[in-house]
């Protein structure tokens, strides 16, 4: 696997990866142009889209059917720099006619075993979960 990033203006870079898909890393506004995600938001997208993607293939094998899913994150930072993450919660939230039995193994067995992402941020910081489903 590999990237790229490409300066283009005061704190904002062009990335792009192996899949050829770019996107856009700035900082705020008092920094730069405050027209992308910070390099620890794409972290945590990569977290939840990781575990998002391992759990939805997994209800798709289980055969449970859902109208909506989606997944939150919340990380807290250290004090000192360099500022990692402390901690962060992750929340599940789908609806529909969904087997509570079912979506725990998923996220469990995306948790401990699928994500790669969550196995690497695991050695950083502890994650924790909660999930609703909503009828």
């Amino acid at each position: 696997m590999k990237a790229k990033v490409k300066y283009i203006d005061n704190l904002q870079f062009s990335a792009v990866s192996d899949s050829n898909h770019s996107i856009i890393i700035d900082a705020d506004k008092k920094l730069s142009l405050d027209q992308g995600s910070r390099p620890k938001e794409l972290v945590l997208m990569g977290l939840i889209g990781c575990t998002a993607m391992d759990v939805v293939s997994l209800l798709r094998k289980m055969r449970v059917d859902f109208n909506d899913f989606s997944v939150t994150a919340e990380a807290e930072l250290t004090d000192e720099h360099p500022r990692v993450f402390k901690s962060i919660k992750i929340h599940y939230k789908i609806s529909g006619n969904v087997d509570k039995d079912k979506l725990e193994k998923a996220i469990k067995l995306s948790q401990d075993r699928y994500c790669g992402v969550s196995a690497m941020l695991k050695k950083a910081a502890p994650i924790s979960y909660t999930y609703e489903i909503e009828h």
